[in-house]
């Protein structure tokens, strides 16, 4: 049974993330031949405060980002 698991950083609203799953596994299925009923997808978020790049989290990115553009 493949498990698809995606980390994100939250802000997608259900919609959204409805529609990963579905879209997610559709692909799945396409290239590999699965059932739908055996793909199993999660999705987790992280808290910006909690996720890094380059040893500086997303929140901390993301304020620099704004201060640069004001």
């Amino acid at each position: 049974m493949p498990l698809i698991h995606v980390t994100q950083a939250p802000g997608r609203t259900a919609e959204q993330k409805a529609e990963l799953l579905r879209e997610l596994t559709d692909t799945y299925v396409k290239v590999t031949g699965a059932k739908p009923e055996a793909v199993w997808v999660t999705v987790a978020e992280v808290p910006a405060d909690s996720w890094s790049v380059a040893g500086d989290s997303l929140a901390a990115r993301a304020a620099k980002a704004k201060a640069a553009t004001v």
